[in-house]
């Protein structure tokens, strides 16, 4: 790894580590989600003069009126989308930066990406091949759609917010797998779906705050 994924100073390995132990006092439990946080560089999904701010727990702006969210933030939903299982199979609606995906390429088999921006993409896809993460898909599509001919996945996680859960993202649930998403205009709440043996159970949980999720695909 170059020295620009290791990082110094405010974006070192250390850095990474004191990050991952704020979030663990911050009520994240999943072990397997602080580790790949800890392994992942998140100043390199930011713009240079940004970097080192990378590791604190703050929304930073990746152009086209897009963040990258805080690291409590992709910490919770992915330890929600996990629910404890080995993963197989997961949906990302929301590539942004790429940083969610490659955190997502360490704790499932197979990771599938949705933008909508295609400069976005082009960015993170960049981004994912100097680290290496084969086990990445992207693709450049309206995320209201899902990825039905990867699908059923396991989980899914969409990291815009909308009015409503997309009829779409519901069939492409596995069973016994998992959705997460923010819910509301005004105000947003993360919330859980899960495919479970009686149907689909929806628990709503904290308080968020998401760009929108708009339709169709720019280029």
């Amino acid at each position: 790894m170059s020295a620009r994924h290791t990082g110094i100073g405010m974006t070192s390995q250390r850095t990474r580590l004191r990050m991952v132990e704020r979030l663990r006092e911050a009520g994240i439990q999943d072990e397997q989600v602080l580790g790949a946080l800890a392994e992942i560089p998140r100043h390199i999904f930011v713009d240079e003069a940004l970097s080192h701010r990378a590791y604190e727990d703050i929304p930073l702006p990746i152009g086209f009126g897009q963040t990258i969210s805080t690291p409590w933030v992709v910490a919770r939903m992915l330890e929600m989308a996990r629910g404890g299982r080995t993963l197989g199979k997961v949906l990302e609606i929301g590539t942004g930066c790429g940083y969610q995906a490659a955190v997502l390429s360490r704790l499932a088999r197979e990771v599938y990406s949705v933008e909508r921006i295609a400069p976005l993409l082009m960015k993170a896809r960049v981004r994912l091949r100097e680290l290496r993460l084969i086990n990445i898909r992207l693709k450049h599509a309206d995320g209201h759609f899902g990825l039905k001919e990867a699908g059923p996945f396991d989980a899914i996680v969409m990291a815009a917010a909308a009015s409503h859960v997309p009829d779409a993202l519901l069939e492409q649930i596995a069973q016994g797998g998992r959705l997460i998403l923010p819910i509301g205009i005004k105000e947003q709440h993360l919330t859980l779906v899960e495919h479970t043996e009686q149907g689909l159970v929806h628990t709503t949980l904290e308080e968020v705050r998401f760009v929108p999720l708009l339709p169709g695909a720019q280029r």
